[in-house]
Order: structure tokens, then C-alpha cells, then sequence
């Protein structure tokens, strides 16, 4: 199993501050169409396919794997992609909380598998190292701050 973590400040020194409510509102964004969030070249391909009262679906094309995630919001605290189908099983959080001091955070965790991949295998080992780097989910933690910081300057937030 792959299990990785990583938390990030919301507002450091030199940023445009932002609320809860901002980071949150860009986390839905994120969850609704992740193209404009991730990493240049990322998410090729983001569409909710689904909606009910408790959770959407959306399909997309993330890291040239093709998937399908169920998203549960829980307004302004999380936001959980279940992977429905796709390389990966299990599930992803973020997480937007205020630390022992009352900063804000923004935490990335998650506990998946590979389908048909050995468990603990060099496949998965590949995937925890990638997730672990600064090329992982820490990079598209701060690339989500980046980008809601610059849609409020915009003034599309």
C-alpha cells in the first residue's frame, strides 16, 4: 500500500493572504476541473459526469492515466477523490485545517494500492518515492495555492 503525506502553510510570509473560505472555494474549483490547478501538462482532461446531493463524479486524464473519481465535499474542512477506476484504488484527501498556533494548513494524505500491481512491489515503491518528492503531491498542493491566489487577484474567485 501507498501511503503518503504532506502539509503546507496557506498563507507564508510574502503571500497574498487568503480565508478559508478562498482556499476552500479553490478546492472546489480544483475538484471540478483540476486542469487549471495542477502542474502544467498534468490533467489533460477533466469532466464531472455525475452530481447528486452528496457527491459528484468526475473522469479525467491526470499523469496520462485515465480515471474516474468519486468527490465528497465536506464544505470548507475536505475534499475526498475516491478512485473509482483508474491505476490507482483507495482514496485522497485534502484537508484544510488550522494548526496548534491558528494558521491555516492545507494537508494532502492518502492510503492507496496499484490494480494488478504486487503490493509492495517495485511498482508501488516507485509510486510512494514519486508521491514522497518535491515533484509530488506537495508540488500540487502549493500549485493549488498559486493558482487561487492568482484567480483572487483576477478577480475570478
Amino acid at each position: 500500500m501507498i501511503y503518503s503525506t504532506a502539509t503546507v502553510p496557506v498563507n507564508p510570509e510574502g503571500q497574498t493572504q487568503l480565508t478559508r473560505a478562498q482556499v476552500w472555494a479553490g478546492l472546489v474549483l480544483k475538484a471540478r476541473d483540476a486542469r487549471q490547478f495542477l502542474p502544467p501538462g498534468l490533467c489533460t482532461r477533466c469532466d464531472v459526469v455525475e452530481e447528486s446531493a452528496t457527491h459528484f463524479v468526475r473522469e479525467a486524464t491526470i499523469g496520462g492515466a485515465d480515471l474516474r473519481e468519486i468527490i465528497v465535499l465536506e464544505p470548507e474542512r475536505k475534499v475526498t477523490f475516491f478512485q473509482a477506476t483508474g491505476p490507482r484504488e483507495g482514496a485522497i484527501i485534502n484537508e484544510l485545517f488550522e494548526d496548534e498556533t491558528g494558521a491555516l494548513q492545507l494537508r494532502f494524505y492518502c492510503y492507496l494500492g496499484l490494480r494488478g500491481k504486487e503490493h509492495g512491489g517495485p511498482e508501488e515503491q516507485a509510486e510512494q518515492a514519486q508521491f514522497d518528492s518535491e515533484k509530488g503531491y506537495k508540488s500540487a498542493l502549493l500549485s493549488t495555492l498559486k493558482r487561487t491566489r492568482e484567480m483572487l487577484e483576477a478577480g475570478q474567485l
